[in-house]
């Protein structure tokens, strides 16, 4: 099993559609607080869905059991918290909410978490991709 992620930022349309074309990615699940902005440009939820769907023939949800809580996103933001708490307590949000209990492990293969930080040293995509792995043996993640 292959999960991918990708981050949208500083990315142009072409160079994101791309990559997910190339390695064959069959779903993006949106995994961001907020996708609705004008500032999401081309990854707005109603572009991204009919870009993906329509041209792309690549299958979209928006799983906002595993996108962070706005709390947790400002503290960050603002420096009220560092990574390593942000780490923490985003892994207790995933166990609290029970996100992966209620989902089936298939729906990960060959999907693509999707989030707007472009890097994936301190972003939440990779640490829902760590902790998916750490509880699907044999789950492969590559960061596109």
């Amino acid at each position: 099993m292959t999960l991918y992620t990708i981050g949208s930022g500083k990315k142009s349309a072409r160079d994101f559609f791309t990559l997910l074309e190339q390695h064959g990615v069959r779903r993006v699940i949106d995994i961001r607080l907020s996708n609705t902005s004008q500032l999401a440009g081309y990854t707005k939820k109603p572009d991204l869905e009919y870009f993906l769907t329509a041209i792309a023939g690549i299958g979209y949800l928006h799983l906002t059991d595993f996108a962070p809580t706005e709390d947790l996103m400002d503290g960050y933001k603002t420096k009220k918290i560092g990574w390593p708490e942000y780490e923490r307590e985003y892994a207790r949000l995933l166990e609290a909410r029970q996100a992966l209990g209620k989902t089936d492990p298939a729906l990960f293969d060959g999907a693509c978490l999707l989030c707007s930080e472009p890097s994936t040293a301190r972003c939440h995509r990779r640490l829902l991709a760590e902790h998916l792995a750490a509880k699907t043996p044999g789950l492969k993640i590559v960061h596109l």
